[in-house]
């Protein structure tokens, strides 16, 4: 049977940076890689709560992203 380790988390924030002239937002992204993989999703949203005060675009989102070994 096959197992899935977690390989690899990284967090990405998505900012407004503006908007089109059709009225969609601009959106930028930041990623942050090495996010420790036992973080847990308030852990992670707080820090982009900090981060994003650092910032003058407005925070959009918050991703997390794990990437997974498959192994037999």
């Amino acid at each position: 049977m096959a197992q899935a380790m977690l390989a690899e988390t990284k967090l990405r924030l998505v900012f407004e940076a503006g908007m089109n002239v059709d009225g969609s937002p601009i959106l930028k992204a930041k990623t942050f890689n090495n996010v420790k993989k036992g973080a847990t999703a308030d852990q992670l949203y707080q820090v982009a709560q900090a981060i994003s005060v650092l910032c003058t675009d407005t925070l959009s989102s918050v991703e997390r992203a794990d990437s997974s070994e498959i192994l037999a």
